[in-house]
């Protein structure tokens, strides 16, 4: 059973960091593929950063040079570091997860992934 659980969100002023952890109390980290995805308020779920079961990390273009996607086995955990944030970041943020190690798309569909979290609030003052 995949047990996704988001944390690190909050409010921060434009320019400000975060780090968001998701720790999977399922343990199916290996040789798995992991993503942030975002949903703002009128907007659909779109894609923030994925990282396949080698490593491989994509990102959105939005926040290339910002964002940093990563992982840690041996604590089941994935984080995405945000930095110089922008009040357009506002949004939930969700991890999601997959068994399949491969990215099959430079923008991974929410369909590549069966297994979410609850979602965790980032909000970004101007």
């Amino acid at each position: 059973q995949v047990h996704l659980v988001e944390s690190g969100g909050g409010l921060v002023q434009s320019g400000g960091s975060l780090r968001l952890s998701c720790a999977d109390s399922g343990n199916i980290y290996v040789a798995v593929k992991m993503a942030w995805y975002r949903q703002a308020p009128g907007k659909e779920r779109e894609l923030v950063a994925a990282i396949a079961g080698g490593g491989i990390t994509n990102y959105a273009d939005s926040v290339k040079g910002r964002f940093s996607i990563s992982r840690e086995n041996a604590r089941n955990t994935v984080y995405l570091q945000m930095n110089n944030l922008k009040p357009e970041d506002t949004a939930v943020y969700y991890c999601a997860a997959a068994r399949d190690p491969y990215l099959r798309a430079r923008v991974p569909s929410i369909d590549e992934f069966p297994y979410w979290g609850q979602g965790t609030q980032v909000t970004v003052s101007s």
